[in-house]
């Protein structure tokens, strides 16, 4: 696994800050941010995901909140074909496992 530094939240304390990296190797994004309370957790499973998945959080998963303005760290494929290519190779669930 080689990381590559994609961001930091702007005007970031010293501390405990959201930061997102990308393992050259995957392709997956590793993200640091803070833990999401228990209200938005519970409200994310009454929304729920796709049908018949559980909405139970796992005990090797967790869920964050990601600030708004991390996305312009998130790579975004350029080429339309590149992100159809990406989707059919995930089987479009963004999923690859732990």
């Amino acid at each position: 696994m080689a990381l590559k530094f994609l961001g930091i939240w702007p005007n970031t304390p010293n501390d405990g800050s959201p930061t997102i990296w990308l393992d050259d190797t995957t392709g997956d994004l590793i993200i640091q941010s803070w833990k999401a309370d228990e209200a938005t957790v519970r409200e994310a499973q009454e929304v729920g995901s796709v049908p018949g998945h559980s909405t139970d959080v796992p005990q090797h998963e967790t869920v964050i909140r990601l600030p708004a303005n991390m996305l312009q760290f998130i790579p975004r494929p350029t080429d339309p074909e590149a992100a159809r290519e990406l989707n059919r190779k995930d089987g479009n669930s963004g999923n690859t496992g732990p």
